[in-house]
Formats: C-alpha cells, sequence, structure tokens
C-alpha cells in the first residue's frame, strides 16, 4: 500500500471514530433527557455502534462511564432532597409538640394555684358565706379539677407525640447519612473499565 493510501486509510478511519463518538455522545444526551438508564446495550443499540466499539474505544467509555455516576449522583441527591423534606416536616411537628406540652404545662400550674386559691378561701371564709355562696364555689372547683384533669390527659398525649417525632428525627438522621455515604460512593470515576467479554451488533 502506498503512502498516500495509507494516509487516507488512517484519515478515514479517524473520521469513523469521530463520527461514532458523536452518535455516542448525541445518544447518552438523549438519555439524559428522557430520564432514562445509560448502559452499553442501550447506548450501543441506540447509536448504532458495536459494543466492541464502546468496550475497546476509551472516550466511548469515559463518555458512558460518566453519564452513569452523573445519574447515579443525582437519583442520590433526589432521594436525598426528599428525605431531608420529609425531617424537616418531622422536626417541625416535634417543635410545635414541644411548643404546645410547654403551654399544657403552663396552664395546668396555673389551675392548680386557682384551685389552691379557692380551696382556702373556702376554708377560711367558710363560715361568713351563705349556703348558695359555698355551693357556687363548690362548683367551680369541681369544674376547675375537671379541667386539670382533661389537660393532665392532653399533656399525656401530647408527650406521646412527641416522643414519636423525636423518633422520626432520629431516624431521619440515619437516613440522611446512609444517602450522604451512598452519594459519596457514586462519585463519576476518571475512566471506567468494563470487565465483561464484549460483543458485536
Amino acid at each position: 500500500m502506498t503512502p498516500d493510501r495509507t494516509a487516507a486509510a488512517i484519515e478515514a478511519r479517524r473520521r469513523t471514530t469521530e463520527r461514532k463518538l458523536q452518535q455516542v455522545g448525541d445518544v447518552i444526551t438523549d438519555l439524559g433527557r428522557r430520564k432514562m438508564t445509560v448502559a452499553y446495550p442501550a447506548v450501543a443499540r441506540r447509536a448504532a455502534v458495536s459494543r466492541t466499539f464502546l468496550y475497546e474505544n476509551a472516550e466511548a467509555r469515559a463518555l458512558i462511564g460518566e453519564a452513569i455516576g452523573t445519574a447515579a449522583s443525582q437519583q442520590a441527591q433526589a432521594r436525598a432532597g426528599a428525605d431531608a423534606r420529609n425531617e424537616a416536616s418531622w422536626r417541625e411537628r416535634a417543635l410545635n409538640a414541644e411548643a404546645t406540652l410547654t403551654t399544657a404545662h403552663a396552664e395546668i400550674g396555673a389551675q392548680r394555684d386557682r384551685i389552691a386559691v379557692l380551696m382556702g378561701q373556702i376554708r377560711d371564709l367558710e363560715h361568713e358565706w351563705s349556703r348558695e355562696t359555698a355551693q357556687r364555689i363548690t362548683t367551680e372547683n369541681t369544674t376547675l379539677k375537671q379541667r386539670v384533669r382533661q389537660l393532665t390527659t392532653e399533656n399525656r398525649t401530647l408527650a406521646e407525640r412527641l416522643r414519636a417525632a423525636r423518633s422520626d428525627n432520629r431516624f431521619a438522621d440515619r437516613r440522611i447519612a446512609q444517602l450522604e455515604a451512598q452519594l459519596a460512593e457514586h462519585a463519576p470515576p476518571a475512566e471506567t473499565a468494563v470487565p465483561d467479554q464484549p460483543g458485536h451488533s
């Protein structure tokens, strides 16, 4: 083969390789836009190239490896974002439960103080009051005791909800830590080597 023909053959192979790489890049971009999985068989079929070309050409391997790594990172980030939103919701519920619990404690304390005052008044002034007044105060005292019992029950319910919300927060913290670890593991490699035996289209 003459030098001119050799050079022409080399140039033809170079152009063919560039065309195939362009086709591979276009297919990878299209798969990413469609949110579809990037894999060697799918890329080879859609780009009309052989899997041998994808396995043996370093640039093609790099394109596919980068696309696979990017897709894995995006999926991990999406899962982490969803868990972060759930955690924020759990934290908000926990804070609301704590605030309500604090209010309930304050109201219970105020009601108990009021009952103590009324009981003292009954003991100190009972002989000066009419039967109707004493009955009214006794009725008010009974109502306040019922309210205290109601608040105590609500307080117990809120405490249980608060414990549940804190448990949810701990679970969310662990889940986010796992997702961050997965995200670090799926960082795109500089170059992906594929040990599988090559196939032919």
